[in-house]
């Protein structure tokens, strides 16, 4: 008996997935034309659930839509997808897709419940050389590696806005895990951002690449999410445009984590808290990006340094895991549990 329903359940898990990536070329049955689903597609929307994650007004702005197509796209998705609501219990079924990728360390990875998760932004900041770059390249080789709860293992795309991505320093973490380093550097997409324009650019590439390999690539790292925006707009005069252009690249992130079911891990810098004497705070720095970015991002992580080659991660902020502290320390195969 148990393995009739074994076998019953598999279709229904596919349906999922299905559901998970309902292709735009869809839209043609119900009366869209090729050329306006390539319009849409030319700015990185592929799929169903995209149009449904769009505004009216965004695909208005789209070259070649006039509103009337606009709206007969919106109505025609809609048919697609049923709007509505879930019940909580169905709700935690479709979370158990959630995976989680392992930083390296046990003692980390129990703090974060797992890992870096998908279908979610963690936000790693700190000051410089407390480990945020050495976990990003550590996140590319162990995403790659099967791991707990049926995690497969998967590609990677690294958006370098610092010029700190250092193959080599793959090459060593892939020795650690044994594994090949060729394959390894083949399983990275690597871009460079140089203006946070073109790190806006870069994430139509993205979706139009997870889309085209469905269900292959698991991580997307930016390194460092802020420090294009922090060259681009000076003084406060311009702080409103520099928060509002951030806010819709989180939001187009957090989008493309969960129509993509991938995980998006992102660093960020610190700032000095002018304002933070008078309160007396023990640690006058504070993580840029202001509110904007505090709430955008799904799990916050502070890092800071220990003694040597220790550093210590806390749980800035999380909607299910506890302020706690975990101790690691980066070694020359990556980010790995502190010896006692």
């Amino acid at each position: 008996m148990k393995e009739d329903q074994v076998v019953l359940e598999e279709p229904g898990f596919q349906d999922e997935d299905e559901s998970l990536f309902q292709d735009i070329d869809l839209l043609q049955k119900h009366g869209i034309n090729v050329a306006d689903i390539k319009k849409l597609k030319s700015v990185g929307i592929c799929t169903i659930k995209g149009i449904q994650m769009t505004t009216r007004r965004a695909l208005c702005n789209v070259k070649g839509l006039s509103e009337a197509k606009v709206d007969k796209i919106k109505e025609a998705a809609n048919k697609l997808i049923e709007p509505g609501f879930l019940t909580a219990f169905e709700y935690s079924e479709k979370r158990k897709m959630v995976f989680h990728i392992t930083t390296g360390s046990q003692e980390f990875d129990k703090l974060l419940g797992g890992g870096i998760e998908s279908m979610a932004i963690t936000e790693a900041f700190g000051e410089f050389r407390t480990g945020k770059t050495q976990l990003s390249h550590t996140l590319c080789v162990t995403a790659q590696l099967p791991g707990a709860g049926g995690y497969s293992g998967g590609k990677i795309i690294f958006i370098d806005t610092e010029n700190t991505f250092r193959p080599d320093r793959l090459r060593d973490i892939a020795d650690r895990f044994n594994v090949d380093h060729n394959a390894v550097l083949d399983n990275v997409l690597y871009a460079r951002a140089y203006t946070s324009e073109h790190q806006m650019e870069l994430l139509d590439y993205v979706a139009a690449k997870f889309h085209e390999e469905a269900g292959i690539f698991k991580l997307l790292i930016i390194d460092s999410i802020m420090a294009l925006f922090r060259v681009d707009f000076s003084g406060r005069g311009e702080l409103a445009e520099r928060q509002q252009k951030l806010a819709q690249m989180l939001s187009r992130l957090q989008k493309i984590s969960e129509e993509y079911n991938v995980a998006v891990f992102v660093t960020n810098q610190m700032t000095a808290d002018p304002g933070a004497t008078m309160t007396f705070q023990a640690d006058p720095k504070k993580p840029i990006g202001g509110h904007i970015l505090a709430h955008a991002s799904t799990t916050r992580i502070s890092l800071r340094k220990g003694r040597g080659e220790l550093r210590i991660a806390k749980i800035y902020d999380s909607p299910e895991m506890p302020e706690n502290e975990a101790t690691f320390a980066i070694t020359a195969g990556g980010i790995g549990d502190a010896k006692e």
